[in-house]
């Protein structure tokens, strides 16, 4: 079983058990993360953990940890765990309290949680490409928070998975926003175009990741809501997340995107990933 991370402290991850009074189980009244995890190290840990804290002070939580202490938490779990490739999840709730839906008194501590997931990377996807869906985005307007309430996301990635799809991606009336567990992007003419970071999508590491890459390499890119019509004419569609990389969408609705495989673009964006992973990891064997 592993060890877990539990209001600061590591323990067998059999014993690590929360209260049913817990905000996180009764309202989902919380927020997450997830780090990678490559050659046993974290990448991007900063960057998450950065989020992560904006996440809880977006709901009026406030962390019991600094960030220097999560890191240092979630490490010696790593550790701990002798994980080589996955992920770490962690989430922060508003903590024990008799049901109610007003938040608790202020002497309530914050619920704080963190385990490790083995996870290895999606290479044949990352080669061929997946499928996705298209699905109306029913979600609340503060998708920039990641939030334990997930129902919007998990009814979407149902529904792919029911048709056979990698992700859902989602649109609000005829502009797209995100997939279900992921940042989308699409390519045309060379130039890179994904929706901007705003209260509408939740703002990816990866994604920034991506877009710095971009920039530093004379790609093109810009940072704009786009239509259904443009990705149904892209000559690219890739997506991206924490656990997927830069993975390409080759087939939307059935409909084979332009010759159904990986293009270019899309192709040098995971090559220049992968140098980005090894430059903090380490080299990948695969």
């Amino acid at each position: 079983m592993g060890f877990a991370l539990l209001n600061g402290e590591i323990i067998e991850r059999s014993e690590a058990k929360v209260d049913v009074e817990d905000r996180g189980y009764q309202f989902g009244d919380g927020v997450y993360e997830v780090i990678r995890v490559y050659n046993g190290k974290l990448f991007t840990a900063a960057e998450h953990l950065k989020r992560f804290s904006k996440s809880a002070e977006s709901i009026g939580i406030s962390l019991q940890f600094s960030s220097k202490q999560l890191l240092e938490m979630v490490e010696e779990l790593l550790k701990k765990n002798n994980l080589e490739t996955g992920n770490i999840y962690m989430q922060v709730t508003r903590g024990i309290a008799p049901r109610n839906h007003v938040f608790p008194a202020s002497n309530v501590t914050p619920t704080l949680v963190a385990y490790t997931i083995k996870s290895s990377r999606p290479i044949d996807n990352l080669k061929s490409g997946v499928k996705a869906i298209l699905t109306e985005d029913i979600r609340w307007l503060r998708c920039d928070i990641k939030s334990l309430n997930l129902l919007g996301n998990l009814l979407a990635k149902q529904k792919a998975s029911e048709k056979g799809c990698f992700e859902a991606i989602q649109h609000r009336g005829q502009d797209v926003t995100e997939g279900s567990s992921s940042n989308i992007f699409i390519v045309k003419d060379g130039t890179v175009i994904t929706h901007e970071s705003n209260n509408l999508i939740l703002k990816g590491i990866t994604k920034d990741v991506i877009l710095d890459l971009c920039r530093k390499n004379n790609i093109p890119v810009i940072e704009r809501t786009f239509s259904l019509t443009e990705l149904d004419d892209a000559d690219e569609v890739f997506l991206s997340s924490t656990t997927a990389e830069v993975m390409p969408v080759i087939e939307i609705n059935g409909k084979i995107m332009k010759a159904g495989v990986p293009g270019k673009v899309t192709r040098k964006l995971q090559d220049l990933f992968q140098k980005e992973i090894e430059k903090q990891c380490g080299v990948l064997v695969s």
